[in-house]
């Protein structure tokens, strides 16, 4: 059975006809038209035939003892067709999580966190099954929750694994080494949310084999699919997930406890059940940025040259581990930033609590420390008497250098390039430069600040990510191109979540081709995995696999040809639509030579392998690396504590181009996020309990809120290991955009700015720090 409106919200259709196409070119998203006039199908839009409604039932308490489970009173109501706990999952003790397999699937003798699931319901109608699971009456035991991260350390255990989720002691040259001039910081990072357009959402038919289909907004999958099938006792071939319309994605966002209780209520009631969550129940369900403490101490030279940099980073991984090894270990592998540190001791830890859990997000692990970093040299600059540019100069990072890992940057690091073109860029105008009606006041239009209590700051940082996995792990990726006369079809299980992935694969067929008319195939289960979409993986991995698998299509293509003419297909040339050889003797049309065939071939990506860090943090754990330079110019009424972004100025090492305007659109739409989680994002936690879980207290930034972007340079400097030397692009402003905000906003208060989201308490010159 197949959801009506499922295949055209998962399926890219053809390129349009003409330019632009191929690889450099700007060419426009299929679905960009669909979803800019309000018609593309997603997730939350699917009907099956017979369809129930589902809804979850969560805990109000972030940590109690369940004594009791008493589903008669939902059981009992009229349109009410099942009700399932954790008694109903076939597979005893089975438990979830994507890399670390630790939440049980429906909350059976504990609750750990405000919102985790405990049951659920299928009925007739979306109203009656949100009023049949909260008649449902569960016997609660509360204790008290462990919310402070350092408290974790001395208390009792929250989860039969322990509290601390992981520990990273890294050493790196003299641990004795002492510097001339040393500078302190204590720095806190808030809890961000991604804030996903649209909310959770899925629908479950049961399969006559005993099995069942999802269709759901997946980000991963082949994983979700195996983590389905352990818990339902089932064979991998008997649960088929069909990723739909994905909603906009900016991490691994799926909830794990919507997919199993869909399953579950549909292969009990034998009809097709869909949820689709609140705004409220997306809050309380996905992972978050990791909440970190900071505490550095950077020791430096009278010329400003780093000497040693020590810290200790603790991150709250909340309920349950999710990905917080990995955040951590970004954490502490760049935690003394894109500079040469001859001498580092960094202490990080990830510990449970009983708050929300947190998983990842753009730049886990590095957005928290670049914030630190950023303000430790800028503290250091104002100590030494220095520029804050000038301490980053005399420090950068280059190709050849080695990180306080030990791993040597291979890969292009033109940081002081970066850093340089930012400087140079010319400055906003001052608002006393413009006509007083065009002003721009912190605050808004309608806000209380007078002019005379505005003050202009201009600050700078700099900052880096990791692309793809880390320490080990195994990142390919597996496409197909097919080419069946004029069209030719890419079936790759590589998620496009708004990065640009369909897209890109088109332009990689039509160039490696020459063929117009491309076409992605919706993505299954029954294709090989492709893995997850964060961290650039796709464009590296799976984009590297279709080029692999266009090549050797186009060897088919090209090899009878060069046979007929007593030559070497490597003599040939695609270009414009046409085959042409080396000496021009040799001229036809891809169209003619592909009349009547059908080709095809299957290729694998799989980069160069890395591994994990060891008992003093040392090792050789990341692929490839980005950096970016950021100048931040902020205007502050100093009395209100009301900031206002006037421009963001980027500069950003991207190896290469491969759609202009996608990069250019994913680097504003970073920057955006940054700003976000510099100024307005925070998702309040009062002792464990979520505040306030909406958009009317959840500040997201608006139209309004975004600051001109100038993107000032893209350096295109090919990175050798990756297929078509690009880079990953969305993540490191991200990163780095927060750090030059609170640098502009110490630039102009001279208050400490040590915690972002930044209050206006903070920015506020009369008020505490």
């Amino acid at each position: 059975m197949t959801p009506a409106g499922a295949a055209p919200g998962t399926a890219e259709g053809a390129a349009p006809d003409g330019p632009p196409h191929g690889i450099g070119a700007s060419v426009p998203p299929a679905d960009a038209e669909a979803k800019a006039c309000g018609v593309y199908p997603y997730t939350a839009d699917l009907w099956a035939e017979g369809l129930l409604w589902a809804a979850v039932l969560r805990s109000p308490h972030p940590r109690a003892r369940i004594k009791g489970i008493d589903t008669a009173p939902a059981e009992a109501m009229p349109g009410v067709q099942a009700v399932v706990t954790h008694r109903d999952v076939p597979v005893a003790g089975a438990t979830l999580g994507r890399r670390v397999a630790d939440r049980p699937p429906l909350a059976s003798d504990a609750v750990r966190y405000h919102g985790e699931p405990i049951a659920a319901v299928a009925a007739d109608h979306p109203d009656t099954a949100r009023l049949a699971a909260a008649a449902i009456a569960v016997d609660y035991e509360t204790q008290e929750a462990v919310t402070d991260p350092e408290q974790a350390f001395a208390a009792g255990p929250l989860h039969p694994d322990g509290n601390v989720l992981r520990h990273i002691p890294l050493r790196h040259g003299d641990a004795s080494a002492v510097g001339e001039v040393v500078v302190e910081g204590l720095y806190r990072i808030g809890r961000q949310d991604p804030a996903p357009i649209g909310a959770e959402a899925g629908l479950a038919v049961p399969r006559l084999d005993g099995g069942v289909e999802l269709y759901t907004a997946a980000t991963d999958p082949h994983t979700d699919r195996d983590l389905l099938a352990r818990c339902l006792g089932l064979e991998a071939d008997q649960v088929k997930i069909y990723v739909t319309g994905v909603p906009g994605a900016c991490a691994d966002r799926e909830d794990p406890g919507v997919q199993l209780p869909l399953a579950l209520l549909a292969m009990r009631t034998g009809s097709p059940v869909k949820l689709a969550a609140t705004r409220e129940e997306s809050f309380l369900a996905h992972p978050h940025r990791h909440p970190t403490l900071l505490r550095y101490r950077h020791h430096a030279g009278r010329d400003g040259k780093l000497v040693k940099v020590e810290a200790e980073l603790l991150m709250d991984g909340g309920a349950y581990a999710d990905d917080s090894a990995e955040a951590l270990a970004a954490a502490v592998s760049f935690a003394a930033g894109p500079y040469v540190v001859p001498n580092a001791v960094i202490d990080g830890w990830v510990v449970r609590t009983n708050n929300p859990p947190s998983g990842h997000l753009r730049g886990e692990g590095a957005l928290q420390v670049c914030a630190a970093h950023e303000a430790q040299m800028d503290r250091l600059a104002a100590e030494l008497g220095l520029d804050p540019v000038t301490v980053r100069e005399r420090n950068v990072l280059a190709t050849g250098d080695v990180l306080p890992i030990g791993q040597t940057v291979t890969c292009p690091a033109p940081v002081r390039e970066l850093l340089a073109a930012v400087k140079e860029a010319p400055l906003p105008p001052l608002p006393k430069e413009l006509p007083p009606e065009d002003w721009l006041l912190p605050g808004g239009p309608e806000g209380a600040g007078e002019p005379g209590a505005v003050r202009r700051g201009v600050g700078y940082a700099l900052g880096m990510v990791h692309m793809l996995g880390a320490e080990g792990t195994d990142e390919v990726s597996t496409a197909t191109v097919k080419v069946e006369g004029p069209v030719a079809t890419v079936l790759c299980s590589a998620v496009d979540t708004g990065q640009g992935f369909a897209t890109l694969a088109r332009q990689i067929v039509q160039e490696v081709l020459g063929v117009d008319e491309v076409r992605v195939a919706p993505v299954d289960t029954d294709q090989p995995p492709a893995g997850p979409g964060a961290r650039g993986r796709h464009t590296w991995v799976s984009g590297g696999a279709v080029e692999r698998a266009a090549k050797m299509v186009r060897t088919q293509l090209l090899q009878p040809l060069a046979s007929k003419f007593g030559m070497s297909p490597e003599l040939l040339e695609i270009a414009d639509g046409k085959i042409t050889s080396y000496d021009g003797v040799l001229s036809t049309t891809v169209a003619e030579e592909l009349e009547g065939k059908e080709l095809w071939a299957t290729a694998q990506c799989r980069p160069h392998p890395t591994e994990p860090l060891d008992a003093t943090g040392q090792g050789d754990a990341f692929v490839g690396m980005a950096f970016a330079a950021v100048r931040a110019v902020v205007d502050v009424d100093v009395e209100l504590g009301t900031v206002r972004v006037v421009e963001v100025a980027l500069a950003q090492d991207v190896g290469k181009l491969l759609n202009p305007r996608q990069v250019r659109a994913r680097i504003e739409a970073g920057i955006t996020q940054g700003v976000g989680a510099a100024l307005s994002e925070h998702l309040r936690v009062a002792r464990g309990t979520v505040r306030r879980p909406d958009f009317a207290d959840y500040a997201l930034p608006t139209a309004l809120d975004v600051p001109h972007i100038r993107i000032v340079a893209l350096l295109e400097e090919r990175d050798v290991v990756a297929p078509f030397g690009a880079k990953s692009v969305s993540a490191v402003p991200v990163v780095v955009t927060p750090a030059a905000i609170a640098a502009a906003v110490r630039a102009a208060t001279g208050r400490p700015v040590n915690r972002l989201p930044i209050r206006p308490q903070t920015a506020a010159v009369t008020g505490p720090a």
